[in-house]
Parts: C-alpha cells; sequence; structure tokens
C-alpha cells in the first residue's frame, strides 16, 4: 500500500495552481476531509487534501473580513489534518503542516482552531525531543480556552490538557502528567457535549480521559496502572473509528510492555477491524514483526503478519 503523505509533500512544497471557492463549497470539501481521517481512511485523504490546501489557500488570498477569517479557518483546519495524516506516517512534513496550521489559525482569530493548530504542532515537537517547550505551547494556550464560557473552547482546552499530560509522560515527568491530567479530568467533568458539539480531532469526553489514562501509563513506564482504564472504556462509545484504533493501539502497546503476547494481538486485530489502514502503520507492523519473530508465535500471527505488511519489518 502506497504512502498517503506522498501527495501531501508535493502539495506542501509545489502546490498545483486552484481556484478560489464558496465558502460552503470550502467548508463542505473541509467536512468531507474531516470524514476520512474520522473514518481512518488514510489512502483517500492523503488523495483529497492537496486539492483541499491549494482551494484553502486560493480563496484566503481573496477573501476578507469575516468571510476571510472563516477561511483562514477552514485552511487551518485543513494543515491540521494533514499534519494529523503525518503524524501518522512520521512523516517529518508533520512540522511544516502543523507550523502553516498554527499561522492560518491565528489569522483566523479563532481560539478553537489556534487550540487544534496547536495541539498537532506541539505534537511534532514532542517527537523531535522537545517536550518541555511542548508542554509549554499547550498550557498557554490550554488556560484562557479553560477559561470560557463556552463548551467547545473548555473542550478544546481538555483536549490540550490531554495532549499535554501524555507529552509530559513521554518526558518522565511523571508529577507533570498526572497534575496535568487531573486538570483535564476537573475540566471534562464540568462540560456538557453532545453530537452536535463533536471536536474536529479529539473529543473531551470521560473515554477519551481513559484512552488518555492508558497512554500516559504506558509511557510513565507503569501499564498495569492503565489496565483499570481499559476495562473501563466501551469501544463503541467511542465516535470515530480513528479513536477506536488508536484504543487498539494503546491497549496492544499496554499488553505488549506487560509481555502478553496473545492479548496484544487480539488488541492488534482489534485495530485492524477498527481500522485496517491504522494497523498498517509503522509502529504497529513493528509490534506485530516482534510478535512474529517469538520462539514461539501465535497462531495467526504470520497472517495477520503478511495481511497488514509486517513481514520483513
Amino acid at each position: 500500500m502506497p504512502d498517503p503523505t506522498g501527495l501531501l509533500e508535493q502539495a506542501l512544497f509545489h502546490p498545483a495552481e486552484a481556484e478560489p471557492s464558496s465558502g460552503d463549497d470550502l467548508r463542505a470539501d473541509l467536512a468531507a476531509a474531516g470524514a476520512d481521517f474520522r473514518a481512518a481512511r488514510y489512502q483517500a485523504l492523503g488523495q483529497r487534501l492537496p486539492a483541499l490546501i491549494g482551494t484553502a489557500e486560493a480563496t484566503r488570498s481573496t477573501a476578507t473580513g469575516t468571510a476571510g477569517e472563516q477561511v483562514h479557518a477552514a485552511a487551518a483546519r485543513a494543515y491540521v489534518l494533514a499534519a494529523e495524516l503525518a503524524l501518522k506516517q512520521h512523516a517529518d512534513i508533520a512540522w511544516v503542516a502543523a507550523g502553516r496550521a498554527l499561522t492560518a489559525a491565528r489569522a483566523s482569530g479563532d481560539p478553537v482552531a489556534t487550540g487544534e493548530a496547536a495541539r498537532v504542532l506541539a505534537i511534532t515537537m514532542r517527537r523531535a525531543g522537545r517536550t518541555d517547550a511542548a508542554i509549554d505551547l499547550l498550557r498557554r494556550i490550554a488556560q484562557p480556552l479553560i477559561e470560557q464560557r463556552g463548551v467547545e473552547p473548555r473542550a478544546v482546552g481538555a483536549s490540550l490538557l490531554m495532549t499535554a499530560a501524555y507529552t509530559a509522560a513521554c518526558g518522565h515527568h511523571r508529577a507533570d502528567a498526572l497534575d496535568l491530567m487531573a486538570g483535564a479530568e476537573q475540566t471534562v467533568t464540568g462540560l456538557q457535549t453532545g453530537p452536535g458539539q463533536r471536536l474536529f480531532t479529539v473529543d473531551a469526553t470521560s473515554e477519551q480521559l481513559h484512552l488518555y489514562w492508558i497512554g500516559v501509563n504506558n509511557a510513565l513506564g507503569t501499564p498495569d496502572e492503565g489496565v483499570q482504564h481499559a476495562a473501563r472504556i466501551n469501544p463503541r462509545a467511542l465516535p470515530t473509528a480513528e479513536r477506536r484504533a488508536r484504543l487498539g493501539t494503546d491497549v496492544a502497546r499496554m499488553w505488549h510492555q506487560l509481555d502478553d503476547p496473545r492479548r496484544t494481538f487480539t488488541a492488534l486485530r482489534m485495530v485492524e477491524q477498527a481500522a485496517p489502514e491504522e494497523v498498517r502503520r509503522p509502529a504497529l507492523r513493528a509490534m506485530t514483526a516482534d510478535l512474529l519473530y517469538r520462539p514461539a508465535p501465535l497462531s495467526g500471527v504470520r497472517e495477520f503478519a503478511r495481511r497488514t505488511g509486517a513481514v520483513g519489518v
């Protein structure tokens, strides 16, 4: 299966000429791209994003006033999706997409778009080893969002705190990670969210909190503490295929650290069932290969490895 970021790299550095679009058409195209991401249709998303980004940039150059701010926000969210896709593939162009997302979001004046862009930029910073700077960025942008009255800004703030907590855990800052998760829990508890208030990529719900707790404990080297959180999540309560696949991924990592290959394999198959393209990501193929090359591999692992491209990793 080809790398879904191949066309995206071309679009970021050598964009094709595009015509401006109406705000309604741009929002419709953006909604379709968002649906691809949430359904973990990464090949389709990689095909769709170049045209979307080109149209968004062409429209930004002509729109002014309130309409211009809305177009800037739409462009920011297109770049957020580009960064999310690049991060899934561990591609360096995530830096470019995330930086452009934040620039467009700030031009829009929309604090929610700015928060979403900051989240993907912080993830790229974390992966580059700039953990402290990423945590600082997330904290600075989350705090004013949490203090607002609206549900959506506070939900974005909560998602930023969860990302900051995971970032702190990856940097082995246990106290900071626990403190940030406590802040996220406090914020989520006070929210009244509904289907019409869903965020662009990550919801702020109790299920997401438990999901992040699994990741935080994996990163801190205490995967046994994540088992209780995994048991509390109903996968069907997670709203998208991408999030259900993330649950399977984090649970697989948890059991892998706990040296339980059978449960690791069960979780990997859960990822495949939720989102077949997700299980072909580099990190999951490496985990599958580890199961395959153990002295006594489980029944079905070899077929799974072939099916998901892990053979030879």
